[in-house]
């Protein structure tokens, strides 16, 4: 079967975008997949909600984030695209984060040009390191890979605070210093989304971030690719979702004491337990006479 890395790289370059919903846990990976999406983003803004129960603001370790990085890559066959936040420090530990999310089983990384700590990228309050100091970072990640494919995107966050003409100038820095592909944080509305696409048109791949309640306008998967985007990330939106259900889940048996008025809402138990793999662990367990 060809490598996940690889499958990645052909999708990015075929006429149509590639959209990579954002999950963080791997019921959430395995609906993605269910539902025929051909790559799944892993954000630590998610992953530090789920987990931690914190904010997106430098909490996480690259240990936490690889280990869901390999639960994900266990549970299901996508392509994952995954979120490196900052590369966890100086050059050599980019160089160690990019060996341990390729072997967790990432076929692509992202790594931000912010401060320590970070924050979410359409949160205010973000600063970000000189351009050279990023530069390098990037020449160790792309170094670090073993495999060629494993995809390298830099990330700049500094349209917010340093303006657009700024996040275009450290876009093509990281571009020449070896990245396979560009995310431009948080532009402000669809002409600035235009113009990093007409910037960067036929030179590299470019990522588009998609959060609803966001800063950067949501136009729809089929506007992002007539801009230009070749990939599209919605990448927290499940997580809102799904703390709306569970919220009017345990609000309904807080203040009535009975569940039985969610039941059409909810997925049926034997219907989650197909999704979460029951079927194909019986079939595992009739190979090999186990029991049941």
């Amino acid at each position: 079967m060809t490598r996940r890395t690889t499958r990645l790289r052909r999708l990015l370059s075929a006429p149509d975008i590639l959209v990579a919903p954002g999950a963080y846990d791997g019921t959430g990976a395995r609906l993605v997949q269910a539902l025929g999406f051909q790559a799944v983003y892993l954000s630590g803004f998610q992953t530090s909600a789920s987990l931690l129960g914190q904010p997106d603001v430098g909490y996480l370790t690259m240990t936490q984030m690889v280990a869901r990085v390999a639960a994900f890559t266990a549970a299901v066959d996508l392509p994952l695209i995954a979120d490196a936040d900052t590369g966890y420090g100086n050059p050599l530990n980019v160089r160690r984060a990019v060996r341990e999310y390729e072997a967790a089983g990432a076929a692509a990384m992202h790594i931000e040009d912010q401060t320590f700590p970070k924050r979410c990228g359409h949160m205010l309050g973000r600063h970000v390191i000189a351009k050279e100091e990023m530069i390098q970072k990037i020449k160790a990640a792309v170094d670090a890979r073993c495999d060629p494919d494993f995809m390298i995107i830099a990330r700049t966050d500094a349209r917010t605070t340093m303006g657009l003409d700024e996040a275009l100038d450290r876009g093509a820095a990281y571009h020449e210093a070896g990245a396979d592909m560009l995310f431009i944080e948080s532009p402000e509305s669809e002409e600035e989304m235009r113009r990093i696409c007409d910037t960067f048109r036929d030179r590299v791949p470019l990522l588009s971030n998609q959060i609803e309640g966001g800063r950067t306008p949501l136009l729809g998967v089929r506007r992002l690719q007539e801009m230009g985007y070749a990939l599209a990330i919605f990448s927290v939106g499940a997580a809102f979702a799904a703390a709306k259900g569970m919220r009017d889940y345990l609000e309904t048996l807080a203040t009535q004491g009975d569940t039985r008025s969610m039941v059409e809402n909810l997925l049926g138990f034997a219907e989650f337990n197909t999704l979460i793999g029951l079927d194909e662990h019986a079939v595992l367990e009739e190979r090999y006479q186990i029991p049941g």
